[in-house]
């Protein structure tokens, strides 16, 4: 079960929900503290957050991120290498 905290701001739609893993996991797009790497997540000139989109497309959009990471625009740069050159070793840990 992922446990996952949603706020939503009150200058919803023009600003996106902060959205937040409480349940840990080993991605290289989120860190530690729960916190993810997803551009939709923050506004311009940033980030691509735009008012017509909506929770629905974002938790959308974590969920391609969670089934293919973006190695490229990692938050935990050692988990990122890893899943880049040893991914064998990436799956059995985040197992």
């Amino acid at each position: 079960i992922l446990w996952v905290l949603t706020l939503v701001p009150p200058r919803y739609p023009f600003e996106p929900p902060k959205i937040r893993f409480l349940t840990p996991i080993y991605h290289p797009n989120i860190d530690s503290a729960g916190r993810i790497c997803l551009d939709v997540l923050k506004l311009p000139p940033k980030g691509a957050w735009r008012p017509s989109l909506n929770i629905s497309t974002l938790l959308t959009s974590i969920q391609l991120l969670m089934a293919e990471p973006n190695p490229d625009d990692p938050l935990m740069a050692d988990i990122s290498s890893q899943y880049k050159y040893n991914k064998p070793l990436f799956l059995l840990t985040a197992r």
